[in-house]
């Protein structure tokens, strides 16, 4: 949560996922090095220089070449506790991708965070992550939950993703929470993606009814979920009319 002055964000989870790239996979061993690097930090947990060369199995002052060379070009930033989050530079990138479903998306997640209190944000599949590409925060509360744009997690952990999962025909061995989620409209979770935080989203349909994102908000504590959701619901559907 953020109060006036204060950056209290809880660290998020490394990602679990992360793939090892065999040798020949790639055509540069140092750009596919240096994206791993961003990848791993890009998930919100600040970390030190030998927390992300532990994440990604390379030696640390290999490491530190890479971090320093993203922290240089403002995809990664430094804290005074010397340790590294995402930069400004990836909000920037974030707000290159699909820009008219953000131009949309935009009204609709304003009102949908003023209403619930909460922090809203928009969220795109690529691949088997799902991508943070526009956040909003409140601004009529004493405190929030911050939430960057270029945050990214697995399509099968966390609200947003299970939304856009479940706007997907059923699938073999999929986890009942999206079985849940097509069958209400929303979905829900809890400590998923950062520990003690809860998420809402729904689904956003283009004009042939596929979910091509989600609209989501972030919170902590108890509250009345099944009302959240409907708003939640509510938003995402301005933004899929929005699109026409």
């Amino acid at each position: 949560m953020t109060t006036p002055g204060v950056d209290s964000r809880r660290p998020a989870p490394l990602p679990a996922n992360l793939p090892a790239r065999p040798p020949g996979s790639v055509g540069s061993q140092t750009l596919d090095r240096g994206l791993r690097v961003l990848s791993v930090v890009a998930a919100g947990q600040p970390m030190t220089v030998a927390d992300i060369a532990a994440a990604v199995g390379l030696h640390r002052s290999i490491t530190y070449r890479m971090v320093r060379t993203l922290e240089h070009h403002d995809l990664l930033e430094r804290d005074q506790g010397g340790r590294y989050g995402p930069g400004g530079g990836l909000a920037v990138l974030a707000g290159r991708v699909a820009p008219r479903l953000q131009q949309a998306a935009r009204p609709a997640l304003e009102d949908l965070t003023e209403s619930v209190h909460m922090t809203a944000f928009l969220v795109v599949a690529h691949g088997d992550q799902a991508v943070t590409v526009l956040v909003v925060e409140p601004r009529s509360t004493l405190a929030h939950v911050a939430y960057r744009p270029g945050a990214r997690h697995p399509l099968t952990l966390g609200a947003p993703g299970l939304a856009i999962l479940a706007g997907r025909a059923p699938a073999p061995g999929e986890r009942a929470e999206v079985t849940a989620a097509r069958a209400r409209g929303w979905a829900r979770s809890e400590s998923e993606v950062i520990p003690g935080y809860r998420s809402v989203a729904a689904g956003v349909r283009d004009s042939s009814g596929a979910v091509l994102a989600a609209v989501a908000v972030v919170h902590v504590g108890a509250g009345d979920e099944a009302a959240t959701g409907a708003q939640v619901a509510a938003a995402a559907g301005a933004v899929s009319q929005a699109l026409g």
